[in-house]
């Protein structure tokens, strides 16, 4: 069965996401086809697709490939988002409520999304699977390496989304973290490989998570940090999040920068080794992207 994909349109965290999703669905045997535009799908024959609104832009020659797919999956940007996030165009959606209707009346159209779905943000769109992000357990194959066996880790970035807020924030955090006079491998903005950010991960002994101000103050959706560092690290402190302590409720979470700090010298000295196994073995079980492919098809 082919299944077709949207090549990422810039860099960034949907780039690991995108090829996360891909590799899953080629485990689960799909002959994967990425796209640039929607319109170079070839409609003869059955196909599944996974799509979004920046497929469509309002072109109903775009919403006609949905239709004649046998299986779609649409993931679903908010009708409504709080202020001053929802002033942002990452947060609403852009389609004509006359497309989201039609797309609403498509029985196998399976709408998504990796956060929260409040029907105060969703209110236009029928029900909405919730499904969060995960580990991309067929890239990151981690070597045992002294290198890269830091006290605390970190890789990321901080991504301008229209009001720079993460970025202050994580100063915040990493100069509190700087007082503790540990061996640190925090890769901000920096282009490491698959490889070297897989070695960082799993032979460090602490990993830690910190999310931009909206997920931070709404708690509705969480990176997929958390799945690498879980599924990697074995054990991470994160800064609170009410979506994230939901669904790992024994998840060490830090209210401010300085009670990171604490919670990384509390635990530095005990020795992690089972509840890193355990944690690692939960992620590969449960958390991966080819289990979230499994959902989509059981749909």
């Amino acid at each position: 069965m082919r299944l077709y994909i949207q090549k990422p349109m810039v860099k960034g965290a949907w780039v690991w996401i995108n090829d996360g999703y891909k590799l899953a669905w080629e485990k689960m045997d799909f002959d994967v086809i990425p796209y640039n535009d929607i319109l170079e799908v070839d409609t003869d024959g059955d196909y599944h697709i996974m799509a979004w609104e920046y497929d469509i832009r309002d072109r109903q020659e775009a919403i006609q490939v949905i239709e004649k797919s046998k299986k779609a999956y649409f993931y679903a940007q908010p009708n409504y988002f709080p202020p001053p996030w929802g002033l942002h165009p990452n947060w609403q959606c852009s389609l004509a409520d006359e497309m989201i209707e039609t797309i609403n009346q498509m029985e196998h159209v399976h709408l998504w999304n990796f956060g929260d779905t409040k029907k105060e943000y969703f209110f236009k769109w029928k029900d909405i699977l919730s499904l969060p992000l995960a580990f991309d357990s067929i890239s990151y194959k981690p070597i045992e390496d002294p290198k890269c066996a830091y006290d605390i880790c970190f890789v990321g970035g901080w991504a301008n989304n229209g009001l720079n807020e993460k970025r202050a924030i994580m100063i915040e955090h990493f100069m509190e973290i700087k007082k503790l006079n540990l061996k640190c491998g925090i890769f901000i903005n920096k282009d490491i490989s698959l490889q070297d950010e897989a070695n960082v991960l799993y032979n460090s002994n602490i990993a830690i998570n910190i999310h931009d101000a909206y997920t931070r103050t709404i708690g509705c959706n969480y990176n997929e940090r958390t799945f690498k560092s879980l599924g990697l690290t074995g054990f991470l402190i994160s800064d609170k999040h009410t979506l994230l302590e939901k669904d790992f409720p024994d998840l060490p979470m830090a209210q401010t920068p300085k009670d990171m700090s604490e919670l990384i010298v509390q635990y530095m000295d005990q020795d992690l080794t089972e509840l890193k196994e355990k944690n690692r073995l939960d992620i590969l079980q449960n958390h991966t992207y080819i289990n979230r492919v499994k959902k989509f098809i059981s749909l």
